[in-house]
């Protein structure tokens, strides 16, 4: 009976250490990508390429400041391409005033023109089920969300930026 126990309980240990190990790695690998968008930044800043916060590159496109989590200080952008990255510390969801809802990914890519955000990876609303937002349009107070099919918001839901609310998987 006592070697039962002894391999029931060492099987019991052993997963749980599994479970806390895994929990480990998940926590050094956004730590690693929060370093990694932080030392690129100041990469940029010591070769005296300062960059402006995130929102006024947004209000610079004609875009809603709000449409980013308020922590996704962290990108990069390439004049020449449009290519934008964010930097998002973790997985998280946002919010807005007109009850939708945004999920983001610790980094997300997309490509930056006059008014839109196109190509992008890393980013996810709610219809019904999660869906992969690919565009985002702005035009005069509408604001247009591409996610399997063309959905129209009102604009000033996005103006304010927002805290995101950790989620465990994106």
């Amino acid at each position: 009976m006592d070697q039962i126990l002894n391999k029931v309980g060492s099987y019991w240990l052993g997963k749980k250490a599994n479970k806390e190990i895994n929990s480990v790695g998940d926590d050094i690998n956004s730590l690693s990508t929060s370093i990694e968008g932080g030392a690129k930044w100041l990469v940029n800043k010591l070769k005296g390429k300062m960059q402006k916060p995130l929102p006024e590159l947004l209000k610079e496109y004609n875009l809603p400041i709000g449409i980013f989590p308020r922590d996704a200080t962290n990108y990069e952008f390439n004049e020449e391409t449009g290519k934008l990255t964010v930097f998002i510390p973790t997985i998280c969801e946002v919010g807005y005033r007109d009850s939708s809802v945004l999920r983001f990914f610790t980094t997300v890519t997309g490509y930056l023109e006059k008014g839109k955000l196109t190509d992008i990876e890393g980013m996810k609303t709610k219809v019904m089920i999660w869906v992969k937002v690919t565009c985002i349009t702005s035009d005069g107070s509408k604001l247009y969300v591409t996610a399997g099919m063309k959905k129209t918001k009102n604009r000033e839901a996005y103006e304010v930026s927002r805290d995101g609310v950790s989620v465990d998987k994106f």
